[in-house]
């Protein structure tokens, strides 16, 4: 059932069916939350109120920036290019190592927004960089949906990008939808095991890998980012079964990006070391054409590479990014099509 509407200041949530005494069952992910009256899902924002399930976070922003695209990260989209970044609180995962758990399960400083806002405000930035749209980021953007979507719908009638930054657990009817108005994702794929997801993440992987593969058969441009963790999915042969999903679901073309992990929330393991990076790196390019390192400064595994001829055709240090071996959309030295869209 698919409810939605604006009830006072409220916005009523999509993807949910009213039960008896007034529960609610939210059907926007793979949790199924239900919602006795008063209380809310797993994701702290969506709540009951009185039989109706509500969005308590539409319209409220937690952070926004201008971000280089390659920070999302999105090294296939628009290379050297800049997106306004946008995000609110909740989450429906939580991770023991996040990143961004202000956000995500606290209580941030937040204010007012508005699709038509962003939309104008993308226009200002304009002036200053080169703004290719709109990323939902830095939280989760999925329970995020309903603004998400609204914003989306907008930016994708004013010509606008929408890039979503997310953890892929989502149903597969609101993904669909949603997919419509995404031109692309950043998918974060935790682990490849039930126990990692389960103990760590408190998730599922599997409707993860489903969002991924349903985003990439849908024409939406994907990325994949795995942070590796000393000890807990940083094993070979893990790092073999993602790349071999990979290769197999989405296609070898599809950039992969190894992040490197160091202590937060509530886990304080050491950083991951150098050389776990450089080997999963090492196995990844047996069967992938682009696989990068991230959270790490290492020029070698930020570059792209064509994998004709192996120049350089992308050239990063941090943010900076020098996009000299692509011309046209083509390796300058060897002429072959590059996997990269570049098409504004």
């Amino acid at each position: 059932m698919k409810e939605g509407g604006i009830i006072s200041s409220l916005k009523e949530a999509l993807w949910y069916e009213k039960t008896e005494n007034k529960h609610v069952i939210c059907r926007l992910c793979p949790h199924n939350c239900r919602i006795p009256p008063e209380k809310r899902g797993i994701c702290g924002v969506r709540k009951n109120l009185d039989g109706m399930l509500v969005a308590e976070n539409y319209g409220r922003a937690g952070a926004i920036a201008v971000d280089p695209i390659e920070k999302k990260p999105l090294y296939h989209f628009y290379p050297g290019t800049y997106v306004l970044s946008v995000g609110a609180r909740g989450c429906n995962f939580k991770c023991r190592f996040c990143q961004n758990w202000e956000l995500a399960h606290g209580e941030p400083r937040e204010v007012d927004v508005s699709p038509l806002g962003l939309i104008n405000a993308v226009e200002r930035y304009r002036e200053y960089h080169d703004v290719v749209g709109i990323a939902y980021t830095y939280s989760e953007p999925l329970v995020w949906y309903e603004f998400v979507l609204d914003t989306s719908k907008l930016a994708k009638k004013t010509g606008l990008k929408n890039v979503l930054v997310t953890n892929g657990f989502i149903e597969e009817a609101p993904l669909k939808e949603l997919l419509y108005y995404i031109d692309a994702m950043n998918i974060d794929v935790k682990g490849f095991t039930d126990d990692f997801y389960r103990k760590i993440v408190r998730g599922d992987y599997r409707p993860v890998l489903r969002t991924a593969e349903i985003a990439k058969s849908q024409g939406c441009h994907v990325e994949i980012t795995t942070l590796l963790i000393p000890g807990l999915n940083d094993s070979e042969n893990e790092v073999k079964m993602l790349v071999d999903w990979i290769a197999e679901k989405l296609g070898k073309d599809t950039p992969l990006h190894f992040s490197r992990y160091f202590p937060n929330y509530e886990l304080h393991l050491e950083p991951t070391p150098l050389e776990t990076l450089k080997k999963a790196r090492e196995i990844a390019r047996q069967k992938l054409l682009y696989v990068y390192l991230g959270n790490v400064a290492d020029r070698e595994g930020a570059g792209t590479y064509c994998p004709n001829c192996s120049s350089l055709i992308i050239d990063r240090m941090g943010y900076m990014v020098n996009c000299s071996g692509l011309v046209d959309g083509r390796c300058a030295l060897c002429g072959k099509k590059a996997d990269i869209v570049t098409d504004l």
